[in-house]
């Protein structure tokens, strides 16, 4: 992707880098026991070898002294790594380092000589201010985010947010995948094959056809037939690399083969980063309905790089647009924007929002600040609701009971960005007519989409009345009634259910 040494520098490490109290030993930790790979932490290195914290080595040998350690310690750490499987292109551990390691050329050198530097993006000053604080001494140089600015700077592989969501780990960044796919069991779809395997240096054990239309149970039995071929057991875990197809059909797939093996989800859209890459839900489509046929089953890992983001056209942009602004209507407005009164954290602690402060934003018109943010708001409720069992999680489905229905009328040729987008507009409409909303709201929600380069009506030849058959499909369906979660306002999703046997839209 971005490092220009190409594939070989994938092997061997992920080395995790940036300011004091950014959070590398904990993600590092985290990170590590997903991949299944080894850690270690320099810093507790260092203060092994030496018999003595850190703070004392500065205070007794001085910064100088300490540098030398460091660097004696790093290259001992990589020549470890290195014999183990010398013609692997597998990562093989993950390394946390400190906060200027690689201000010494030689060190920068011999970790991108033998694997990837992620660095993680600075939190907010307020943020490191408080977490420097919460472990006095323990930091003897301090915060030295801006002194060193240029230099983190200078590290293409970012981290800009890190954070748990039910039992996955997700990292969203830039340049991060081809490291963690390297040597490991992918499943991608056809168009992501093709155009990113050479990139990645993967070569997919399965080939997923691209398209709504072929997520079906056909394609569930093909996994199953490649997992068994590919030998898979309990204790493998494969990998999704698309979009919300593959990721629903490999993640169903991992969930039923041998009653369950682990999978990671890699999403490559920018509509799966923010919407079916962290809910945890699997399936296929049947002849009857939309991902009727599923299972929950938590992907371990998430990682949402923005270079796939390159690749894709403005329309799949605004598809992705469309779950965003779904977002903000459950969450707010602005949702999956910085608010300067309500700074997000940064992850030293997993479970906490995360966000990094400055970063650019991609060629796409969309950053990883603002996929972060963004997610938060799903993230939130899949976590007081896991398993949709508690009614929190149905306001997920703004918009969804009109889009499935205008999917699968059209065949699907109206995509499910678009298809959201109209369904919101008109449950928004609906939410007007039953007095939840003022008469005002679908036109503004409707300019909200507008601007996104995406549809707000219904596609030539249906009417809202025409769909209702397919909405008694709906998987929130109880008996006649379905539960809808209406839009009716900025901040304010109700859920709703409507007899569609005796009620009229």
């Amino acid at each position: 992707m971005r490092d220009k040494s190409g594939i070989e520098c994938l092997k061997r490490a992920i080395f995790l880098y940036g300011a004091p109290a950014s959070g590398k030993s904990t993600l590092g930790k985290a990170l590590a026991e997903r991949l299944g790979l080894g850690f270690v932490d320099l810093d507790e290195r260092i203060v092994a070898e030496a018999g003595m914290s850190i703070p004392e080595i500065f205070k007794t040998r001085g910064e100088a002294a300490f540098r030398d350690i460091e660097s004696k310690a790093l290259k001992e750490v990589v020549s470890g790594i290195i014999p183990r499987l010398p013609t692997s292109n597998s990562t093989l551990a993950v390394v946390s380092l400190g906060g200027g390691t690689l201000l010494r050329d030689e060190n920068r050198a011999l970790c991108e000589e033998n694997g990837t530097v992620f660095c993680i993006d600075t939190p907010s000053d307020d943020e490191l201010a408080r977490r420097i604080g919460a472990a006095p001494g323990s930091r003897p140089l301090g915060d030295k985010a801006k002194e060193r600015a240029a230099h983190y700077a200078s590290f293409p592989n970012r981290v800009a947010a890190f954070f748990d969501a039910q039992s996955s780990l997700v990292v969203v960044g830039r340049g991060i995948a081809p490291a963690i796919l390297a040597g490991r069991n992918v499943v991608a779809d056809e168009t992501v094959a093709r155009l990113w395997a050479g990139r990645l240096g993967i070569s997919p054990f399965a080939i997923i056809p691209s398209g709504e239309e072929h997520k079906t149970p056909v394609a569930v039995a093909k996994l199953w037939r490649a997992f068994s071929e590919r030998g898979l057991g309990r204790k493998d875990t494969v990998v999704a690399l698309g979009g919300g197809v593959t990721g629903d059909l490999t993640g169903f797939a991992a969930a039923t083969w041998m009653r369950g093996i682990s999978w990671i989800n890699v999403p490559t859209t920018l509509l799966s980063m923010v919407d079916a890459s962290t809910g945890g839900k699997t399936g296929c489509d049947l002849p009857d309905g939309k991902n009727l046929a599923g299972a929950f089953h938590f992907p371990k890992l998430v990682v949402i790089d923005t270079d796939f983001l390159e690749t894709l056209s403005p329309k799949l942009i605004s598809d992705g647009r469309a779950e965003m602004i779904k977002h903000e209507a459950i969450g707010g407005k602005g949702a999956g924007v910085r608010s300067r009164n309500r700074p997000l954290r940064v992850g030293a602690t997993l479970g906490e929002a995360t966000e990094p402060s400055g970063a650019s934003a991609e060629e796409s018109g969309v950053s990883a600040k603002e996929i972060a943010a963004n997610l938060m708001v799903k993230v939130g409720i899949v976590r007081e609701d896991p398993l949709e069992t508690l009614g929190r999680r149905i306001l997920l489905n703004c918009g969804h009971t009109v889009a499935h229905a205008i999917e699968k009328a059209t065949g699907y040729r109206v995509s499910h960005g678009e298809a959201v987008a109209i369904g919101c507009v008109e449950e928004a409409k609906i939410a007007v007519r039953r007095g939840l909303a003022p008469a005002s709201w679908p036109e503004e929600f409707a300019a909200r989409f507008a601007a996104a380069n995406l549809p707000t009506s219904l596609p030539g030849g249906f009417s809202l009345d025409e769909l209702v058959p397919l909405m008694r499909g709906d998987k929130k369906r109880d008996g006649g009634a379905v539960t809808f979660a209406l839009p009716c306002g900025w901040g304010d999703v109700r859920g709703v259910k409507i007899d569609l046997s005796k009620e009229s839209l």
